[in-house]
Formats: C-alpha cells, sequence, structure tokens
C-alpha cells in the first residue's frame, strides 16, 4: 500500500512517520461489542498494509475499544493512532480550544487507548476568537513529552493553519504537519456537522503550493456514490441537504462512467480522486465489516490521470474541457 509522509518529533529529534493512504476509520465497526468481529477488522486492515486509525477524544467509547485490542493482540507497534481533541461538544460547555481542554483530552485520551503516545494528534474543531500562541505552546510541550510524535488540525481553515504555523516558525516550534478536513469528490453545500471544514478550491491551491499532507474524513462523502442515493430518494434529510446538488449528480454520473470504463466501482472511483491530487493525501474510510476493508483496498489501485480527476470535479482541463 502507498504511503504519504508526515514530519514528526521524537525524543527531540525529527523523524517522519509514513502513513498508507487508506485510514481506518472507528466511528463505525468499533461500535459494536463483538471482540471478533473487530479483531478481524484490525488483521484484515493491517495485512493489506494499512498501519494508522483515527479515532478522537469525543469517541470515548472507539478509543476504549482500540485500548482493549492493543491489550489484547499486542501489536501496538504495527498500528499507528491518530486521535483528536478539544471538540466544543464534548462533557462541558464549549468552545473548548484552550490549553486545560486539550490536556484533559489528549491525557484521557492516552488512558483509554491504553498507551503511552499517539503518533498523530490533531484539534477536532477550532476557536478563532482564541490566539494561536498558546495552542502552539501546549502542543508542543506534550511533544517535547513524547505524548505525541506529530500535531495537526482538523476542521481549521487554512489561514489559521498558516497563522499558527507562522507563529511556531518565528518562536522555535514545531507547527502543524499535517491538516485532516473533508475532501471529496462530492462536495459539501452546507458543512456536515456543525464547525466541520471542507477543503475547497483555495485551501486545495494551498495545499498544493505547501505540500502539507491532506488526511480527508468523510472521502467517500458519506457513501453518496454507493447507489443507494438518487435525486428522487429523499429519505435521508442530511445527505439530501448536504449532497444533492446539481453538479454532484453530475459528478456521480461521471464517477459511474469511468467505474464502467475501468471495471471498478463508483465507490472506488471517489476514493481514487481523493489520492490523485497535487499534494499528499490519504483518505478515512469509516469501513464496517471485512469486504469494504478489502473493496477500499483494491480502490487504491484505481489510478486516474490529471485529467480525468479534473473532469469528475467539473474542472477546465479534464477530457472534454466540461467547464
Amino acid at each position: 500500500m502507498k504511503t504519504i509522509a508526515i514530519e514528526a518529533m521524537l525524543e527531540g529529534r525529527p523523524i517522519r512517520h509514513l502513513v498508507a493512504q487508506l485510514i481506518m476509520g472507528s466511528g463505525n465497526f468499533l461500535r459494536r461489542d463483538d471482540a471478533e468481529h473487530i479483531d478481524l477488522m484490525f488483521d484484515t486492515f493491517l495485512r493489506v498494509g494499512g498501519n494508522l486509525i483515527d479515532t478522537a477524544h469525543q469517541y470515548g467509547r472507539c478509543e476504549r475499544k482500540i485500548g482493549e485490542w492493543i491489550d489484547r493482540s499486542g501489536r501496538r507497534s504495527e498500528l499507528k493512532i491518530l486521535t483528536k481533541g478539544a471538540h466544543h461538544d464534548d462533557g462541558e460547555p464549549g468552545p473548548r480550544v484552550n490549553p486545560k481542554a486539550i490536556t484533559k483530552d489528549l491525557l484521557e485520551s492516552l488512558e483509554r487507548l491504553r498507551t503511552d503516545h499517539v503518533e498523530l494528534y490533531a484539534l477536532h474543531r477550532d476557536d478563532p476568537s482564541v490566539e494561536v500562541a498558546p495552542i502552539m505552546e501546549v502542543l508542543n510541550e506534550h511533544l517535547e513529552a513524547g505524548r505525541i510524535h506529530a500535531i495537526g488540525a482538523s476542521n481549521w481553515t487554512h489561514e489559521r493553519i498558516q497563522e499558527a504555523n507562522d507563529y511556531a516558525a518565528t518562536h522555535g516550534l514545531i507547527g502543524f504537519t499535517f491538516n485532516s478536513p473533508n475532501l471529496s469528490l462530492a462536495k459539501c453545500r452546507v458543512p456536515r456537522w456543525e464547525g466541520c471544514v471542507s477543503a475547497g478550491r483555495d485551501m486545495c491551491e494551498w495545499h498544493t503550493r505547501n505540500q502539507l499532507p491532506l488526511l480527508s474524513w468523510s472521502s467517500q462523502a458519506g457513501g453518496f456514490f454507493t447507489g443507494r442515493f438518487t435525486p428522487d430518494v429523499q429519505d435521508d434529510a442530511e445527505m439530501v441537504k448536504v449532497y444533492y446538488t446539481k453538479d454532484n449528480w453530475e459528478r456521480y454520473a461521471r464517477a459511474d462512467q469511468l467505474a464502467q470504463g475501468k471495471g471498478v466501482s463508483r465507490m472506488q472511483i471517489a476514493l481514487s480522486y481523493v489520492l490523485h491530487q497535487p499534494f499528499p493525501t490519504a483518505a478515512l474510510v469509516g469501513m464496517e465489516t471485512v469486504d469494504e476493508v478489502l473493496s477500499s483496498a483494491a480502490g487504491l489501485m484505481v489510478t486516474l490521470t490529471e485529467h480525468e480527476v479534473r473532469w469528475l470535479d467539473l474542472l477546465k482541463g479534464g477530457e472534454g474541457d466540461a467547464e
């Protein structure tokens, strides 16, 4: 499985974590009380070359299940962990993007995960009213202590990330070395959840300029390309509100056309789109079954040309020069 490199720190020296481009989401399969299924999911994911699971302090049950699996399997060294903290709605009134909440969430996450460190740590939400200085300083304290190896942002604008990294650069601190917004072929008309950020044109251009790795959540747009949804099927209010647009149905039709030509599924085309950006990317997929792990892993083998990517996205320069 192909990997991307994320710059990190370990015991005061720079290192690079190689992250497989398929990231396991923890929000689905770990909600089950079936240790045998959980073990099989981890075994399959690791066997196909995956090495990073995404979780969060807000997903308390999922963190505990990962910790139980670590103790049960003894395979902590094979799995990298990305957890997140400082979500506004997490057991106490928000917003919570401040040193006290960041430290509280991180220490509790480490206890639940039954580990003394996580390879990647991201802030789950932003509070633009808080200056970046105390945020970057407390994150660097945890980097220095070895509790985290790399820091990033989830659902921050690229302008705020740049502001934070500029502060870090001028104060001898480590900045964000990855970003985790939403990026998918189907574009969100409105944020899927309050405070969420999707990578639009400006953010993608920013990533292209600086080559900061992007780890996309909802990389397959909540299953928009599965076939369960059509313009006439209006029974899922969230999907209708977020994804039902004329442009997205055109992207769906083009994904279907390309999938038939390549002998793959629409979902695999949508996944491949995320992985064929002009900057390093990995896709977070909420896999629930072994078949979904295998199908997603197979999707990493699908190749797209630059013209095909632009065509799928209704951009000029794509096949047919659609815009």
